[in-house]
């Protein structure tokens, strides 16, 4: 009989190199699935069974954070219904006997709230870099790229100095490696072709860190995300601002323009599009123009 730490790690393997999940991902379902083995006390698939489930929620439940005050979250839960979920799903495709993995449900979470910055501060942010140093150059050409494309702060980072400006859009690769278009508004081609023309290094990268003695390095995720944080700063805007809420500002910004939200799904590069309708709760000027015509009118 198959061992199920061996599975484990043969799972792992399948989620990075057939899935093409990032290390972290692979990690944090190792840390998940790793939890359900200890608490299974078992090696073999058969073991995993409705009853072992529905005490494994429980104990799930009632797991204290590291403060010993409160309970784990029901979305923290979630991760690890989800991790072995998976990998329920992966032995069904070994042909290796186990509970099915459709018996596992997720817990009920309250509807998502975002984070947005107004059209003012927004407006303030994109336009606090004026002068034209090479930090202030590079500094506005993220912001604007961030808010032109809609990117994670990674694909971000990931870019190479060899884009090309002629076009108004590229070819991104993000989760899971799948590839997509984004687009650039007039202003964001604009601050990347000043930023480019002012640099001198031989980076590959498109942005670098400006401040080290050697060659220039590709900008990490933790310095844009600083960068992002001290630009809002700058701009007088007391919220809390990361590359995260600029992109929700990027696909609210689309549909209360009156995208659709498939196309929104498509450049954000959303697997799935019940993640992409977390804008719709905050979007509908429309609604908002019909109650505010027609309502109260007594």
């Amino acid at each position: 009989m198959s061992n199920l730490k061996k599975l484990k790690n043969e799972f792992l393997e399948y989620l990075e190199i057939e899935k093409g999940r990032s290390l972290k991902t692979v990690e944090n379902y190792d840390r998940y699935l790793n939890k359900f083995l200890d608490y299974l006390e078992s090696d073999s698939p058969s073991a995993i069974t409705d009853e072992k489930l529905r005490k494994y929620r429980l104990y799930l439940n009632r797991q204290l954070t590291g403060n010993n005050s409160d309970t784990i979250k029901k979305k923290t839960q979630n991760y690890y219904l989800i991790a072995l979920r998976g990998f329920l799903k992966y032995l069904v495709k070994r042909e290796i006997q186990s509970l099915a993995p459709e018996k596992i449900e997720l817990a009920k979470v309250g509807d998502r709230s975002l984070d947005l910055i107004n059209e003012d501060e927004l407006r303030r942010l994109l336009g606090v870099y004026k002068e034209k140093d090479l930090a202030s150059l590079r500094n506005k050409a993220i912001l604007e790229l961030l808010f032109s494309t809609g990117l994670r702060v990674s694909e971000l980072c990931a870019l190479n100095s060899d884009i090309d400006l002629k076009k108004d859009e590229m070819s991104v690769r993000g989760k899971g490696d799948k590839v997509r278009v984004v687009f650039f508004s007039d202003s964001a081609k604009k601050a990347v072709k000043e930023y480019l023309a002012k640099r001198k290094d031989m980076s590959d990268a498109l942005f670098v860190s400006l401040n080290t003695k050697g060659p220039a390095s590709r900008l990490t995720t933790r310095s844009v995300e600083r960068l992002v944080k001290q630009s809002a700063i700058k701009a007088g805007i007391t919220k809390k601002v990361t590359p995260h809420i600029i992109r929700h500002s990027f696909a609210t910004d689309l549909l209360e323009n009156g995208a659709d939200l498939r196309s929104v799904q498509m450049m954000l590069g959303h697997a799935d599009i019940s993640t992409t309708q977390i804008y719709t709760h905050m979007t509908d000027k429309h609604l908002k123009d019909i109650h505010k015509k027609f309502h109260g009118k007594r």
